[in-house]
Parts: C-alpha cells; sequence; structure tokens
C-alpha cells in the first residue's frame, strides 16, 4: 500500500526507455508486459522473463511499484506460459498482476499474488467490485462510467466496508489520458475481422483510425465522412479537471502509452505529477491547466476531450489520421563516449544537422528520455556553431550517456501555435 494519501500516478513501460523516463519523472507505479499476453502485445517492443529482475531493481530503488499485465484473453495453449510467467513475476518480486481471464486471476491468487482487475472487465457497479474483492485489492472501472458513477462506487466500498485479499478496502483505478478506442472498454473485433489480427490478444492494427466512406447500397450515392475519423476518439485527458476526478476518491490514475516513446512517457508523466502534487499543496489553478495543456500537446496526441467522465453519450471523433503533437524528433546522432570528469558527452552525426541553440533529445535504455537546449559544441576537436552528418561532436551534459544513445533534434510541427 502507499505510503501518503494521495492518488497514485500510474506509468506507462513499452521498453527500458521508457521505463526510466517514468521513474526520473514522478511516476508511483509503473505497468508493463512481458512477451505476446498483454494487450499492446504488437505496440510495444515488450520485456522479456530476464527482464524481470532488473525491472524490480529499477523500480524498488525509486520506491516505484511495479504491475505486470497479463490482460488478454487466455486460450488452452497459453496456459503453461501463463503459469511460469506468474511464478518469476512472484519471484522477481513484481508488486501486482493486471488482468482479466479468471485462470489468470486465480492462478496469481493461488500462488499470493496481489491481483488488479483489467478494465477489460467492464467494472461499472458496486456488485461487481463487490464480486471482484474475493480475488483482487484494485480494480480499473470501465472506460464509460462518469465522475458521478465512480464516486457512487467508492463511496460504497467505504460504506459496505469491502476490502480485499489484502484486507485493504478496494481501489478503484481510473484512465486519465492516452488514446481510447471506440469499442466498449476495449473489446473490439474490427482488427480480427478484417485482419485475422484481434485486439484482444493485443494485436490490433487499429483499423478504426482510417478514413472511411459510407455506400447506400439502394442508390450506390457514396458519402465521404469530412473531417472526421468517426471510429477514432480523441485522445482522453483529464488535467483540466483532475480535482473533480481526485474528489470520487479514485486512488489510482493510469496513463495509458505503452506503445509511445521514451520522451512521450517522460513528458506526460512530469506533467502530471506537477498536477497531482498541485492538487494536494492547495494550489491547482486553471492558469497552470493552461500550461500544462500546452506541454501534454507537445507529444503525441489526436486532441484531446475528457472521454466519458462528464457522462457524454457519443465521442469526439479525431480530424487527423495520426498525432496533433506540436512537436516532432528528427534522429541527428549516436552516442559514443561520456567523459565523467569534465562532463562531456560525445557523439557520431549520422544524420542531418545540429547548431547551438537547437532543442536536443537524448534517449536510451538507462538514460530515458532527456531533454535539453545544445549551449555550445566542440566539431572535430574545434569550436563551432554547427555540426553535420559525419562529424564527431562533444558538448557538456550533466548526465552520462551511453553507446545505446540516441541523439535527437526537437523541432516544432505544423500543429503549434
Amino acid at each position: 500500500m502507499r505510503k501518503d494519501n494521495k492518488i497514485e500516478l500510474m506509468a506507462p513501460a513499452g521498453n527500458f526507455d521508457s521505463l526510466q523516463a517514468a521513474l526520473d519523472n514522478g511516476a508511483d507505479s509503473i505497468y508493463f508486459g512481458v512477451e505476446q499476453l498483454n494487450m499492446r502485445a504488437r505496440a510495444s517492443v515488450n520485456f522479456t522473463m530476464d527482464d524481470l529482475v532488473e525491472i524490480v531493481e529499477r523500480c524498488k530503488a525509486k520506491e516505484v511499484r511495479s504491475y505486470l499485465t497479463l490482460n488478454t484473453i487466455i486460450f488452452d495453449h497459453d496456459l503453461k506460459l501463463i503459469k511460469l510467467l506468474i511464478d518469476n513475476a512472484k519471484s522477481a518480486g513484481i508488486t501486482a498482476v493486471i488482468a482479466m481471464d479468471q485462470s489468470v486471476i486465480m492462478y496469481a491468487k493461488e500462488v499470493g499474488m496481489e491481483v488488479h482487475i483489467s478494465t477489460q472487465l467492464n467494472i461499472t457497479n458496486i456488485e461487481t467490485v463487490k464480486f471482484y474483492s474475493h480475488f483482487a485489492d484494485t480494480m480499473v472501472m470501465a472506460r464509460e462510467l462518469s465522475l458521478r458513477q465512480v464516486k457512487a462506487i467508492v463511496d460504497g466500498i467505504k460504506k459496505e466496508d469491502v476490502r480485499g485479499p489484502s484486507g485493504n478496502l478496494i481501489e478503484v483505478e481510473i484512465f486519465g489520458h492516452g488514446a481510447l478506442c471506440m469499442a466498449v472498454s476495449g473489446k473490439c473485433y474490427l482488427s480480427l475481422h478484417a485482419q485475422n489480427s484481434s485486439a484482444n490478444r493485443g494485436a490490433c492494427k487499429q483499423e478504426c483510425r482510417r478514413a472511411y466512406e459510407v455506400k447506400d447500397l439502394e442508390t450506390g450515392n457514396i458519402l465521404k465522412i469530412d473531417n472526421e475519423y468517426i471510429m477514432s476518439p480523441k485522445d482522453l485527458s483529464v488535467i483540466n479537471f483532475l480535482d473533480e476526478l481526485i474528489d470520487t476518491g479514485a486512488m489510482v490514475l493510469k496513463i495509458e502509452g505503452r506503445g509511445r516513446a521514451p520522451e512521450y512517457v517522460a513528458t506526460v508523466i512530469k506533467t502530471y505529477r506537477k498536477a497531482i502534487d498541485s492538487y494536494y499543496e492547495g494550489n491547482y489553478t486553471q492558469e497552470k491547466v493552461g500550461e500544462w495543456m500546452d506541454d501534454l500537446r507537445t507529444v503525441y496526441n489526436r486532441d484531446f476531450w475528457g472521454g466519458y467522465l462528464y457522462g457524454k453519450e457519443l465521442g469526439e471523433w479525431s480530424d487527423t489520421s495520426g498525432s496533433q503533437a506540436t512537436q516532432k524528433k528528427t534522429y541527428i546522432a549516436k552516442g559514443r563516449h561520456y567523459y565523467p570528469k569534465p562532463q562531456i558527452a560525445e557523439f557520431l552525426m549520422e544524420a542531418h544537422d545540429m547548431k547551438v541553440g537547437d532543442k536536443l533529445l537524448i534517449t536510451g535504455p538507462t538514460t530515458g528520455a532527456q531533454e535539453f537546449e545544445l549551449k555550445s559544441m566542440m566539431v572535430n576537436d574545434a569550436v563551432a556553431q554547427e555540426a553535420k552528418r559525419g562529424d564527431l561532436v562533444t558538448f557538456p551534459l550533466d548526465f552520462k550517456i551511453r553507446p545505446s544513445d540516441s541523439l535527437y533534434k526537437i523541432e516544432k510541427t505544423e500543429f503549434a501555435k
């Protein structure tokens, strides 16, 4: 259980780069997938069982909880692997398993692992919470609930003293930021129908994110849906009503994005960390919200709306097929060496150019995602203002870089104001 009474900020981790970005920017917990049995099996690199020990070590060093997602549909031939994964997770010290299939829930309970119920089980009322309280300590609410409905469930848990296997009151978890699916809590069959690639097995091909035409079969008339991708909702963001969400009594705020880049994780987690802390410090204001929204728009997004948390019956649809981020990254160089005493980083320029004053990003499995402005540099051992492909570049840097690190230039996009 948490040390304080603040809402828990839960970050996505699709690989070690994103994991470190989450740890560096104030996450209270991280969730991740291993192998193919998770809902982002196709969208992210994913970890292996051999990574579990290192994941736990990194998380424990920052006092961050770790959650393994095993939330796909499970077939008979998966059961041996499921049990092996849970056994290894328990042995490594993973905090909990996020599950939706009863086989996973039962086996995790059998071996004494904490269970969190996935949104795929569509929990929408107090009676369902009471049923799953026999197996789980934390439950993700269905994404279709309003703030009022979430509060009613939390109030019901307290009133009826609904406790999980740990003996603690059941904690309610809510999705707070990231991609939304047109289907009810993610149960979509479009990808399976169109390409025999099941979203419920972590292999969504995102058929809903495309443009479509509607054809009248009687007349043959074709109507192109103008300016809207009618099955592709805008991304969810609750930062502009975070105070109301926290007031429901929900105790975990989940950020979507295991398929996103490490700088996405860094920016979103850093921003929500500021917002959550501001709420508890009593200085959460709409002026700050405006600044935070600008920060969130710098990374991948399909524009934002508040989901169904205000009780809307229809979604708000995206008007583009991809991201509306106000910034983009362009790869320019590979890490070569770091000189710790003078704090100098060395990179080999492999693409494009770079000049003093540029906004840069370094990502890597241990480095995470670090942004900074280039103040000065040496190019091929001489002071210079600009570097080009093939140049060897050094510049002052107050954190260590590694040969596995990549250097990017951050530039504005057409969506920037």
